[in-house]
C-alpha cells in the first residue's frame, strides 16, 4: 500500500507493510535510493501511520536529502591527490606525496589523509590505505567494543571479533558468538559504529530478530534507528571502491 503526506512544500510518499514478527510499533526507513519505507504492527490503522509520518516529516526529509546528496558523490575512486576519503564521519582530503626511497605511510594532517610511497602508484595508494583503515579499524573497534560490553548484563567476557570485507553488511554474529565488523566501518560516524556493535552484542544474547531483541536494541541504543538510517545513507559512499 502507498501513501502521500505533506511537509511544507515537499510530498512525501512512502510504501506500508505489515512486520510478520508483530513489532510493537511504527518503524520508518528511508532507504539510500530515497525510497521510504514504513513497517507496522498487523493492527495498527491507516490514520496511526499518517501520524506517525506527519510526526518524523522534517527528518524524513531531512534524510531523503542527504541520501540523494549521497548518491552525487559516490563516485569510483581513482587514489589521487584532491579526492575525498572518510575517517570516523569526517570527510578528508587524499594527498599523495611521492618521496623517492622513502618508506610508505599514512597519516591524518590537518584535516587531510597524506599518503607517502616511493612512487604514487594509484594501485599502491589503494593498497596502502586499506592497510592503514584496517589497522585503524582493529584497534577502534577492539577499545569501543571493550566500552559497550561493560554495559551489558549477561555477556561475561569480551567477544572475540573478527574484520571481514562484506558487500551489504556492517556486521553479523554467528552462532557460536563470533562477531564480525566489515572495515569499512571506520569510515562512519562514531554513533553509527556504536549501533552496530550494539546490535552484534544484543545478538549474543538473542540470535533472532525476535521482538526480545528489539526490546534489548532499544534499551541499549534507543535511537538505533536514526543511527542505522544515516548508516544506511552513507553506505554508497562509504563502500565504493
Amino acid at each position: 500500500m502507498v501513501d502521500v503526506v505533506r511537509y511544507g512544500t515537499e510530498e512525501i510518499e512512502y510504501s506500508i507493510t505489515d512486520n510478520s514478527r508483530l513489532i510493537s510499533r511504527i518503524r520508518i526507513h528511508v532507504n539510500p535510493n530515497g525510497r521510504i519505507e514504513v513497517e507496522k504492527p498487523p493492527q495498527t490503522q491507516l490514520v496511526d501511520v499518517r501520524t506517525a509520518v506527519q510526526k518524523r516529516a522534517r527528518w524524513i526529509v531531512r534524510t531523503r536529502q542527504a541520501a540523494g546528496d549521497a548518491r552525487k558523490h559516490s563516485l569510483p575512486r581513482h587514489y589521487v591527490s584532491g579526492e575525498s576519503h572518510f575517517y570516523l564521519g569526517r570527510r578528508y582530503k587524499l594527498i599523495v606525496s611521492e618521496e623517492g626511497r622513502t618508506a610508505s605511510t599514512v597519516r591524518l594532517w590537518r584535516g587531510r589523509i597524506v599518503v607517502t610511497l616511493p612512487i604514487a602508484d594509484p594501485a599502491a595508494v589503494r593498497r596502502r590505505l586499506k592497510h592503514w583503515y584496517r589497522e585503524r579499524a582493529e584497534a577502534f573497534f577492539a577499545r569501543k567494543l571493550t566500552e559497550l560490553v561493560g554495559g551489558f548484563q549477561g555477556i561475561d567476557v569480551q567477544p572475540g571479533f573478527q574484520l571481514l570485507a562484506m558487500e551489504k553488511q556492517w556486521g553479523s554474529c554467528s552462532p557460536a558468538g563470533r562477531v564480525s565488523l566489515n572495515p569499512a566501518l571506520i569510515k562512519a560516524p562514531t554513533h553509527c559504529v556504536e549501533y552496530v556493535m550494539v546490535h552484534e552484542l544484543c545478538h549474543l544474547l538473542e540470535h533472532n530478530h525476535s521482538k526480545r531483541f528489539y526490546r534489548l536494541l532499544d534499551r541499549h541504543c534507543p535511537d538505533w534507528q536514526e543511527r542505522k538510517q544515516e548508516l544506511d545513507g552513507l553506505a554508497e559512499q562509504l563502500l565504493v571502491d
